[in-house]
């Protein structure tokens, strides 16, 4: 998550309070998913960023996880994800991001 996005979460956080802040991220391989949920959790793991120390908490989610894709309409999903999520590795993004929430979400 690069560092103008830490600091937009950082920022829509402390105006609306991590009970009401939801993640969605989009990143095409499971490392990556993991790296920037980790990031509005538990504070940014490089240390490099604005959320470098700061452990938000936050419920975050992959687009392809159930939780986001039951609550979407199934065309639009469909039309906006679908191809995407044929060539993504699936199963190792929903294990993923399931480890950093049980590890690190305050807000489940």
């Amino acid at each position: 998550m690069d560092l103008e996005n830490q600091q937009r979460v950082k920022a829509l956080t402390e105006k609306h309070g991590a009970e009401n802040i939801v993640v969605l991220l989009g990143a095409a391989e499971a490392e990556s998913a993991g790296l920037a949920a980790e990031t509005v959790t538990a504070g940014d793991p490089t240390f490099a960023g604005p959320l470098a120390g700061v452990q938000l908490g936050l419920r975050v989610y992959h687009v392809v996880e159930p939780q986001f894709k039951d609550e979407v309409n199934a065309e639009v999903y469909d039309e906006q994800v679908g191809m995407m999520e044929m060539v993504l590795n699936v199963e190792e993004i929903i294990e993923e991001m399931t480890s950093i929430r049980d590890q690190f979400c305050q807000f489940k």
